[in-house]
């Protein structure tokens, strides 16, 4: 009877059913106790409806009237229908009517409130599933249109705002996720909730903390000046309040947008002792982190650079941040890539693999679907691809795309990595065009790798002058932002086309230039690979001495490619040496070189690489012809057909290049 009197009258009908309840308790002998189960329960509504503000107990109002109507539907029914049918049969009816009834979207997804607690489990299990296992969480659309459906019931939520700026960044949209970001905050200080917490400091933390999530997100779409303005706020408002938590944060940030300008070692180191004074070990670890890339990118020895993640990793297991552990395994497999050593970086991989299960597993057991397993499992796919294991690189991919699907925020890594393992395989294939399909994705994930592909297939295709003006372009814009690997590789193709024209002369100051370079950077495997393009370049000046120098990290740590060419350098060697040799002795060292070159054919093809095959067999029976063994000749001359009529020369002379 109250709720149908509520229902049909007025707003205050339902204001004064709520001071009644709160009458229950008063008196002499309560109709309530107020520590007894019914007693709780009704303080407890007491308290959420006083907390409403005065929209949220409008919408209240009327979604109770809705229910009272919706009840009353269904009564009339259950009387007209209750003589002709059993209730199993009015349930299928009801069941049937309401699928046959098409529903409007809003219909469907704004089902009604939930109530605060619903609302807070729903909102806390979605940001803990978008943190650690995106692909169990709602999908971007689907999640947006649930948020909206809470908002509109209660606009000051701002815990949704929130979400929902998670949400925007989650499909890279600027526009929802700023929005969402300055609703939140604006809701958090209208509320007061902050206030509450932190006493008169609540509103001024609210405004610092703002400034500076804006700063973050802009910074992450690349609006440095935009983060700029937005963090010299934050750090004003921080100083204002002597907020030191507030000022390390900012101190972070600001080490982030320097060093998109000049060097900014010095600020982190400073970063990291304020961070340890004040005791934020996850704030300091971080810190140490970045300088540690950044020391490796600065070519410091690789083993001092691990005794500093030592360090961190100490703060991390003191303070059982487990997630830091496994950027810092991540970490450490990328600088292990860096420097070449491909041993020691699948050993990282492992590990990290082996301390969190890929299996499905409960939210906040273990975090297996994070950037940091992005990165490992994309190396480890690199890593079987350079070794000629396709197979098992296609079957990590496929295994990371169900993990990461495209519209996830880490997809753009595997992206990457797949576009790249299926240029150098049709690289190696001689399938040029297909090769030159793939580099608008690559541009459009990675710019300079994109641009550097795109000048390697200008290179196969012959295209020599085209090929030099974008490798200059590049060369200029690596040196520029120090992206001193890049600028190796480039000079190594700058160098390969010098010798497809026939100037070694010319060829020799650019790989000087590179070894240098590599050297100083402490990056070992560009240093033999540069090492093995000299000694190509000094083949006529008999240049086995100098292959001994890289032969070995080369068959260590290489590429299953580059150990092919190495091989096949060292055979070109042994023969060049050979011409000044005794007639008895230079028919060994002709046929060390044959042998040479059969363990260099094995490894082509493993990849698949047709174009250094045909070269291999080419080499082989001019030495075969040499030797006076026609059998053999013939056997090398005849594959060396069929592979020249698949992949015809475009006049270009033979054995003219290292790769």
């Amino acid at each position: 009877f109250r709720l149908k009197l509520m229902a049909e009258g007025e707003l205050k009908d339902m204001e004064q059913f709520f001071d009644d309840l709160s009458d229950s308790f008063t008196g002499t002998e309560p109709e309530v106790h107020k520590t007894s189960v019914v007693g709780l329960f009704l303080r407890h509504m007491i308290l959420a409806y006083n907390k409403l503000s005065f929209s949220q107990v409008y919408k209240l109002y009327t979604a109770l009237q809705q229910y009272f109507q919706n009840d009353e539907e269904k009564n009339g029914i259950d009387e007209s229908d209750m003589e002709l049918t059993n209730t199993e049969e009015l349930e299928g009816k009801m069941e049937k009517e309401e699928l046959d009834v098409p529903l409007r979207e809003e219909e469907i997804s704004c089902s009604g409130p939930l109530s605060q607690k619903q609302a807070e489990y729903f909102l806390s299990q979605q940001a803990s599933l978008l943190k650690n296992d995106e692909t169990k969480a709602l999908t971007p659309a689907s999640l947006q249109k649930e948020l909206n459906n809470l908002l509109k019931f209660n606009p000051d939520f701002a815990e949704a705002h929130y979400l929902s700026y998670l949400n925007g960044l989650r499909v890279q949209d600027v526009f929802s996720s700023t929005h969402s970001l300055l609703h939140y905050f604006d809701r958090l200080i209208l509320t007061g909730a902050e206030s509450k917490s932190n006493g008169d400091e609540g509103y001024g933390r609210s405004l610092r903390y703002a400034a500076l999530n804006l700063a973050a997100l802009h910074c992450r779409f690349g609006h440095y000046q935009q983060a700029e303005l937005a963090l010299q706020e934050a750090i004003r408002i921080a100083q204002e309040s002597n907020d030191h938590v507030c000022l390390q944060h900012c101190l972070s940030w600001l080490y982030i947008l320097e060093q998109k300008i000049f060097d900014s070692c010095v600020l982190l180191e400073h970063s990291v002792n304020k961070s340890l004074h004040f005791g934020l070990p996850y704030l300091a670890s971080l810190g140490i982190q970045s300088l540690v890339q950044q020391r490796a990118f600065a070519g410091k020895a690789a083993n001092k650079l691990m005794d500093a993640l030592k360090d961190s990793d100490l703060l991390h297991w003191k303070h059982s941040l487990s997630e830091l552990i496994d950027i810092s395994i991540a970490q450490k497999t990328a600088i292990w890539r860096l420097y070449g050593r491909s041993t020691m970086a699948l050993q990282q991989a492992q590990t990290l693999l082996s301390m969190n299960s890929l299996e499905a597993v409960n939210v906040g057991v273990q975090q297996n679907n994070t950037e940091s397993f992005a990165v490992v499992l994309c190396h480890l796919a690199e890593l079987h691809a350079e070794q000629g294991y396709f197979t098992a690189a296609s079957e990590i991919l496929k295994h990371l795309k169900e993990r990461f699907p495209p519209n996830s925020q880490h997809a753009q890594l595997w992206m990457l990595f797949d576009q790249k393992i299926q240029f150098e395989r049709a690289m190696n294939d001689g399938r040029y065009h297909i090769a030159d399909s793939l580099v608008a994705g690559i541009t459009a994930l990675n710019s300079i790798e994109g641009v550097y592909r795109k000048a390697i297939v200008l290179k196969a295709q012959n295209q020599m002058s085209e090929a030099h003006k974008l490798l200059q372009k590049l060369l200029i814009h690596c040196q520029k932002i120090k992206n001193t690997e890049m600028v190796i590789s480039v000079l190594l193709s700058i160098a390969e086309l010098y010798w497809r024209s026939s100037c070694h002369t010319i060829a020799l100051p650019v790989l000087l230039q590179a070894l240098a370079l590599s050297q100083e950077y402490s990056l070992q495997y560009l240093a033999s690979e540069t090492v093995l393009n000299l000694a190509f370049s000094q083949v006529c000046l008999i240049s086995l001495n100098i292959l001994h120098m890289a032969i070995e990290p080369v068959l260590a740590h290489g590429a299953v490619l580059d150990k092919g060419c190495a091989m096949f350098l060292v055979a070109k060697c042994q023969v060049a040496s050979a011409a000044s040799y005794a007639p008895q002795k230079k028919i060994e060292a002709l046929e060390s070189a044959i042998l040479n070159l059969n363990e260099a054919k094995t490894y082509f093809a493993k990849v698949d690489c047709k174009e250094q095959l045909r070269d291999v067999l080419y080499f082989q029976a001019r030495l075969f012809h040499t030797l006076g063994k026609t059998q053999e000749r013939n056997k090398c001359a005849m594959l060396f057909r069929q592979l020249h009529q698949e992949l015809p020369a475009h006049g270009v002379p033979l054995i003219n290049a290292f790769k």
